[in-house]
């Protein structure tokens, strides 16, 4: 879809794009609509990025009352490389000004804006943090839309971004939206996926509130001096994409991958088989359940099958459920010969396997949920759980970095649901936890 490009290069014409019969079929976006956020909040690779492309949409939803958080990556030293003027020190300094500048003309308070300072042109480098730092902004994010650079955008710090709210979106349960910046300039408009664009109608105050913060980036609207190296990055002609009655949207699809490239990257990347945490876990987990043999069990979140294997010694038939197709090769090799065991591929934030379970075991996988999908499969575990079966969680109880929730947070929520079992076991040490829960009826007499 992209074309080698500079920015100063003649590019793709406003007119080229407007002119496009396909915006007859993009559908209009209401931010305030049904599906109005509670909180939104905004990324950018570069101080300008989110005038350009979401500066309309932050005026808007800032208009109506609904908080907004601005976070810049970069200060976006690197703009003016070869500026025989300004150093990349003074020049950092100054484009945080303008970008502070810039959020108070969209209506925003000084206390909602961030810059981490990462390295302008390097974000590449940077993705565990940049997904770390925007899940720990985002937090429980149901109610949250993130706005974000567009992953295609053609600026390696923009994708390097976008992929990152990807999985900070997945990790959060988010709403997500990408604002493309530089795919105008770029792309060929025969060779975009139209179907994902959404486009949002603004009004003329927000319009004009965009303009004016587009104009307080003078750093990049404006040569920083007559000599060569300080010319204008921004040229009114490229400008012109963003100054219209509409702005430009790509739906969002949060993904991550991460676990599934930790399982290419490590046989065993929980220690399951060598640390003493994970063997002395998993002999705490076994000896808490509450009776010798189940019917029907269901693993979930199975990883490589360590704990998987030891279970099916209690269990007539076990289902082990895992959403990385590396993690569930190397459990088929683990539990190969095992007829009683059946490993499935499966993401935890769809349905459970069909059938009732009278015991369900979820370890160490509750945090690596969103929480408005943990809270879905709370909801499926109740449904799938026989009268008399038991649910047995085991988790960290640490901090777990670059995720929303922690071991503790995760059994606190399952300890609210209404329709499961009440607790009727429980183990805690400094490292982990176990909880049963279970009715106490159902469990068997130890006099019997």
């Amino acid at each position: 879809m992209s074309r080698s490009f500079r920015h100063d290069g003649a590019g793709t014409t406003a007119q080229e794009w407007t002119g496009r019969a396909e915006w007859g079929e993009v559908p209009l976006w209401d931010p305030l609509g049904a599906d109005r956020p509670e909180r939104v909040v905004v990324v950018a690779a570069h101080p300008d990025d989110e005038s350009l492309g979401a500066g309309g949409v932050i005026a808007t939803v800032r208009a109506a009352g609904i908080p907004v958080t601005l976070v810049v990556a970069t200060a976006g030293e690197h703009s003016h490389p070869r500026s025989p003027t300004m150093t990349v020190t003074v020049l950092a300094q100054q484009r945080r000004r303008e970008a502070e500048r810039a959020w108070a003309a969209l209506g925003g308070d000084a206390d909602e804006l961030t810059v981490w300072d990462l390295p302008d042109g390097s974000l590449t480098t940077h993705d565990k943090e940049l997904t770390g730092r925007l899940v720990a902004t985002i937090g429980d994010g149901r109610a949250t839309l993130l706005l974000a650079p567009y992953l295609e955008d053609g600026h390696p710090d923009h994708d390097a971004l976008g992929r990152a709210a990807q999985r900070a979106a997945y990790r959060t349960g988010a709403t997500l939206l990408h604002y493309p910046v530089w795919l105008w300039h770029h792309a060929d408009p025969g060779e975009v996926p139209w179907g994902p664009l959404r486009r949002v109608a603004l009004t003329a105050s927000d319009r004009n509130a965009k303009v004016r913060a587009i104009a307080c980036h003078r750093s990049q609207v404006a040569p920083l001096s007559d000599r060569p190296g300080d010319e204008t990055l921004l040229s009114p002609s490229l400008i012109e994409h963003f100054t219209g009655p509409h702005e430009t949207f790509v739906l969002g699809q949060p993904r991550d991958d991460a676990l599934d490239d930790l399982h290419g990257e490590h046989l065993d990347p929980w220690g399951t088989t060598t640390r003493w945490y994970e063997q002395r876990k998993r002999r705490l987990l076994l000896a808490m359940l509450p009776r010798p043999r189940f019917t029907r069990a269901l693993d979930l979140g199975c990883s490589t099958g360590t704990l998987t294997v030891e279970l099916a010694e209690f269990c007539d038939e076990l289902i082990a459920v895992d959403s990385s197709p590396r993690a569930l090769a190397a459990a088929a090799t683990l539990t190969q010969g095992l007829r009683t065991v059946e490993l499935r591929l499966g993401d935890l934030s769809t349905e459970l396997p069909e059938g009732e379970f009278d015991l369900v075991v979820l370890s160490e996988a509750g945090y690596f949920l969103s929480p408005v999908v943990l809270d879905r499969l709370i909801a499926r575990i109740a449904r799938v759980l026989t009268t008399d079966g038991c649910l047995v969680l085991a988790h960290w109880r640490h901090p777990i970095s670059g995720w929303p929730m922690s071991g503790p947070e995760v059994h606190a929520r399952f300890a609210r649901a209404q329709d499961l079992p009440p607790v009727a076991g429980r183990y805690l040490d400094r490292d982990v936890e176990i909880v049963v829960h279970a009715h106490q009826a159902t469990l068997p007499n130890p006099q019997g």
